[in-house]
This record gives structure tokens, sequence and C-alpha cells, in this order.
């Protein structure tokens, strides 16, 4: 395996992507476990890292991209590695169900046409935008409620739905807002560069606190008030991170750079993780 393959798979990435599955994780009403281990495998060990190396190929990036400052030069093995890689995803999917199957299926294609330079739907900033959000968020947050439920139940709550799209939503023009002047040369419009570098903090927070009232109105209404206030605590540390870099990009826009969305990133991802295994595990012990 060459080592630009497995640089450009980037599979620390996935962690970013990790709150969904806790989320979902956390309201499924009787997991099923070994499910649960084999969902979890697919997305973040298959899907997740071969729809990074896919869109590192397609894109011969030589500027940072999200998780690498400095990514290599993808060859054809990363293309070969992604396509096994999706191939391995489907089928250890039918070990769950055929819907989760499907859903696994479609979430390929479209990621794939989302990066793909004959289709190419991240070159459009609205379109670009929904996809990302609609299958990351909602899609996913379906797909692990459904495969980790011990009834494989499909009817998963649309308020927790919604508000795993706009968790997506708000955190997904921040991921692109170093990369302006890289993704315009290459032709892509991104919705953070229609937004600009003030537009999409003030979009971010629009976003968060759409998710945060829609997260309010389902745990409030399903009486788990502890995990909704743990989730607020749990939250605070990427709130102050927020605003910090808002502030400096609001005085100088090149704070908006590589180093603070990694370092938003990250603070978010583990404050989102942290939050939602936990209020999973009290579910567990009530």
């Amino acid at each position: 395996m060459q080592k630009s393959t497995i640089q450009l798979l980037r599979f620390h990435f996935s962690f970013f992507l990790m709150p969904i599955y806790w989320f979902a994780l956390s309201q499924v009403p009787t997991i099923n476990w070994l499910n649960a281990v084999i969902v979890f495998i697919v997305l973040h060990v298959l899907v997740y890292p071969a729809s990074n190396g896919y869109n590192s190929y397609m894109d011969q990036d030589d500027t940072p991209i999200g998780g690498l400052e400095q990514p290599m030069q993808p060859t054809r093995q990363l293309f070969i590695v992604t396509v096994v890689m999706d191939s391995l995803a489907v089928l250890l999917s039918l070990l769950v169900s055929r819907y989760f199957s499907i859903g696994v299926f479609l979430y390929i294609l479209v990621s794939r046409a989302y990066s793909y330079r004959g289709i190419r739907l991240k070159q459009y900033p609205i379109i670009g935008f929904l996809t990302v959000v609609v299958f990351q968020g909602g899609v996913t947050y379906w797909l692990v409620y459904h495969g980790c439920s011990e009834t494989l139940a499909t009817n998963a709550p649309w308020p927790t739905i919604l508000a795993a799209s706009c968790l997506i939503g708000g955190f997904y023009p921040l991921t692109q807002i170093y990369q302006h002047e890289a993704d315009k040369a290459d032709g892509v419009t991104t919705i953070s560069y229609v937004l600009g570098y003030r537009g999409t903090f003030i979009f971010t927070a629009i976003i968060y606190v759409i998710s945060f009232g829609l997260l309010a109105y389902w745990f409030l209404s399903t009486l788990q008030i502890t995990g909704f206030v743990l989730l607020q605590l749990f939250f605070i540390p990427t709130l102050l991170y927020f605003f910090y870099w808002a502030n400096k990009v609001w005085k100088d826009i090149a704070a908006a750079n590589f180093k603070h969305t990694m370092q938003m990133n990250l603070i978010a991802s583990v404050c989102t993780n942290l939050a939602f295994i936990t209020i999973l595990i009290l579910n567990l012990f009530e």
C-alpha cells in the first residue's frame, strides 16, 4: 500500500463525522450491539475514508484539505482501493438489512457524484451544500438508527433527523472557509465562498441555533432533561472557540486559515462526541 493512498483516505477525518453516529445510537430504544459494530465499521472505516480518497483522487489537491495540511498526490492505486472499500461496505451492509445496504449504496453513489468531474455536485454552492447536509446528516442518522435498532425500525423521529442535518449544516461551511481561492481556481464555488468570511460565521450560528432548537424540542418532549443539560454543558468550549475565532476573522480575514479551521473542527467533534456518548450511557442505565 502506497503511503499517499493511506494518507489520502484520511481515516482520522471520520472522527469529525462521528457525532451523528453517537447521536443516533443514543436515541435507539433497544440496541442490537452486533449491528451497531457493523454499522460503525461500514461508515467510519469503509465508506467515509473511501469517499475522502475518491474526492482526493478527483481533486488532485496541492493545498491543505480537511485533516491534511500537506496532501500527497494520489495515484491509480487510491482509486482502486476506494472501489474495493465501497464494495466491501455494501456487502457488509447486507448483514444488517437490505434497507441499510441500499442506503449505503445510495450514499456512495451520491458521494461519487459530489466529486466526479463529469457531474461534480460540489461545484454548485447550494446543491453541494444540501448534498452534504442531507446525506452526511439526516440520511446517515436514519441509517444508524435503523441499522442499530433491535427491530430494524424505519421510523426514526423527524426532529432528530432534522437536527442531525443542521449539525452537519453548521459544521460544513466552516470547513471550507480557508479554501476559497483554491476551490475557485478549481472551478468550485462553495457555500462559504458565496457567504463570505463573516457571512460564513453568521450562517453557521443561525444553523446551530435551529439545530439546538430542534434538539431542545426533542430532548424535552421525550423527558431527556439531564441529557439536554449535559449537551449544553459539553457545547460550551465549542461556543467559546467559535466566538474567539469569529472575532479574529472580523479583525483580519487571514485568521480564516487551515490551523484555526482544524482547531474548530477538533474542539467541536470532541465535545459533541463526548456529549452524545455520555447521553448514550445515561440512557442505557435508566
